[in-house]
């Protein structure tokens, strides 16, 4: 039978289930890795298991999220996760190395590999052709602690490229588009596999800035082939050994397929307050700009900040900008100080920032109040940026860099002729920064400073759910939302009590406090509930809180897992009138002395004196996890 790569790939790593599209399978993990934002809690999770070693081919430990110490919270957070790499036989990279996904790509990703990472934009690893899925801490625990990842088996979504990219258009610019035809929504339940002749006109940091952003449509994973551009990368960078050609069958089939013709794209950029709110910069207009930022995980590879490089050379940004750029990993910034290009940067008056996420994750770098902001990353909802009324617009590097220089948003095609920077054959490979574990980690001691509290414990599923509503949202409501981002929230990752003291602080800041005063509560949302961040923190703070039920119109994949994972029951409106007659503070009952027997569960209002009909779509094994608590409640139970 003829297979697509996503085929492959998941059956040549299926432990359980069908591989056909709604179906639960489960699939060996070759490879894991973690950050330090959700690592922390990852590892407790990890200890919880009461394994000697990690069971997987290679598990990476990366501090790249947390690196703004204003505190002891951070430093402590650091020498707690190297201590436990050290203990159960993790690669641990230091901070300053990089950024997790992109020292990932250089250094381990390799084709045909399965990789699952608390990191939503694990997917990165998709530019090699390995299949990269970002999930919550707790799931890659189990992955390190030996067991399979569940999912439900995605459809399968090709993306065929055909021409070549004219100048000045970028990889940013392809996933725009992408985004610009599917939304944040339109990925969910699928995996995005790039194919087509246009293929074999990106390298593998540009095929990974579009399988990085394929993140926010919602969709499991994003891939590209494995060819004869992977291979020479994996020759630059010392690891020809890990190529493996990986391509579909010719008659593979798809669920969709999508054209793209390259050479028809031109410069694109997102505006506030989606990353699918997508138009062309020429359209956008030449709105004024306080600040441009460039880095990330989705635009910091050597050959993006070439070319701003090349862009900025001789110039001088624009006296109303400030100019931010972070270098995605310790080796492009050496490159970068080797060739010149790095004093060309500072000429400019670009700022240099730590290899590190920095202000993508809003660690640091807000701008002014009701500033805007380009940046060249893959996330621009309201307030992530530090700045609560800022304006975030999302574009290419060679965008962000016009626009540093003209100060106002620029098509990069108005400076002329376009830079032309090419790949190098061999990169200089310099792992000092990375500490591989001892052979023996018995003897290690795990030092734990005084913000790492112990894990809260999830309590069984009760037969029956009366709780009010404590908050009804809207639709694509994110995990900024629920536990949000920033150097003042980060510090609290491994502090649970702490931290859900701010659970949807910037929607409602009452929320904590009524929450605790109600004992239990339930969260009413709309399409697209949990989008954004893989962080296991926006289903931990809420069921710390007491929330046991979520009902929405629709979820994002990684948040329902994490719900169910903490016992959170994840429920879906059958009619979404339903949505329309429920009103904040109605009390909800829901009889669960049947269990999951039936499709569909009936939720009184009683406050109302109605009732409305709502899917679990549990699989067995979610049923269980439920009914226990939670996964690590379900695990425990079984060892």
């Amino acid at each position: 039978m003829s297979q697509n790569i996503v085929q492959k790939i998941i059956t040549s790593h299926l432990v359980a289930g069908r591989p056909i599209p709604g179906e639960e399978v489960a699939i060996r993990i070759d490879q894991t890795l973690t950050q330090d934002a959700t690592g922390t809690m990852a590892y407790l999770q990890l200890e919880a298991m009461d394994i000697p070693r990690v069971r997987t081919e290679l598990s990476v430990s990366y501090v790249d999220h947390n690196t703004l110490q204003n505190g002891f919270e951070n430093a402590d957070d650091h020498r707690f996760l190297q201590d436990i790499a050290a203990k159960y036989g993790i690669i641990f990279s230091r901070a300053g190395n990089g950024i997790c996904h992109q020292v990932h790509l250089e250094r381990f990703a390799a084709p045909g590999k399965t990789i699952l990472g608390s990191d939503s934009h694990t997917p990165t690893a998709g530019g090699v052709g390995a299949l990269g899925i970002g999930a919550g801490g707790l799931e890659v625990a189990v992955a390190m602690a030996g067991g399979p990842l569940y999912l439900i088996m995605p459809e399968v979504v090709r993306v065929n490229l055909k021409g070549k990219l004219p100048p000045w258009v970028s990889a940013k610019d392809v996933i725009l588009e992408v985004l610009r035809r599917l939304s944040v929504k339109g990925g969910v339940g699928k995996i995005i596999e790039y194919g087509g002749e246009g293929v074999k006109t990106l390298s593998v940091p540009e095929r990974a800035t579009i399988t990085n952003m394929g993140a926010e449509l919602g969709a499991t994973s994003s891939i590209f082939p494995s060819d004869e551009v992977t291979l020479a990368f994996l020759r630059s960078v010392g690891r020809e050994k890990d190529w493996v050609e990986l391509q579909p069958d010719p008659d593979a089939n798809y669920s969709q397929v999508i054209e793209i013709d390259l050479s028809t794209l031109e410069p694109m950029v997102a505006r506030p307050h989606s990353p699918d709110n997508v138009a062309k910069v020429r359209e956008v207009g030449p709105i004024k700009v306080d600040q441009v930022a460039i880095g990330s995980c989705t635009n910091s590879s050597y050959t993006d900040l070439m070319r701003v490089a090349a862009i900025l050379k001789g110039k001088v940004v624009h006296p109303d900008v400030s100019l931010v750029i972070s270098p995605g990993s310790r080796q492009v910034f050496r490159m970068l100080a080797a060739n010149g290009a790095l004093a060309d940067l500072i000429d400019a008056g670009a700022r240099i920032l730590e290899c590190a996420c920095g202000p993508c994750i809003g660690m640091g770098q807000a701008p002014p109040s009701g500033g805007v902001s380009v940046r060249t990353f893959n996330r621009n909802f309201q307030g992530r940026s530090g700045t609560a009324d800022a304006l975030v617009y999302l574009a290419s590097p060679e965008v962000a860099a016009a626009t540093a220089l003209r100060g106002v948003l620029t098509d990069p095609r108005e400076l002329g002729e376009a830079p032309v920077v090419t790949m190098p054959e061999r990169f200089p490979v310099d792992d000092k920064m990375l500490i591989f574990p001892p052979a023996d980690g018995t003897k290690v001691e795990v030092r734990r400073g005084p913000n790492i509290k112990p894990l809260p414990k999830a309590q069984p599923l009760a037969g029956r759910i009366t709780a009010q509503v404590l908050l009804k949202l809207g639709d694509n409501i994110t995990t900024d939302h629920i536990s949000p981002a920033g150097a003042k929230y980060l510090p609290l990752r491994s502090n649970i009590p702490a931290l859900a003291e701010h659970a949807f602080e910037g929607v409602d800041p009452t929320f904590a406090s009524r929450a605790k005063k109600a004992g239990s509560g339930i969260l009413v949302g709309g399409q697209n509930y949990g989008q954004g961040s893989s962080r296991e923190h926006a289903a931990l703070c809420p069921m710390y809180l007491g929330v046991k039920a979520v009902i929405a119109k629709s979820f994002a994949r990684i948040h329902r897992s994490n719900l169910i994972n903490f016992g959170i029951l994840p429920l879906t409106f059958v009619d979404g009138n339903a949505y329309e007659q429920i009103e904040q503070e109605d009390i909800l009952e829901i009889d669960l002395q049947d269990g999951f027997a039936a499709e569909t569960l009936t939720v009184y209002n009683t406050t109302k004196g109605t009732s409305f009909q709502v899917r679990h779509d549990l699989t067995t094994r979610q049923q269980e996890i439920i009914r226990a608590g939670g996964l690590l409640n379900y695990t425990r139970e079984r060892n």
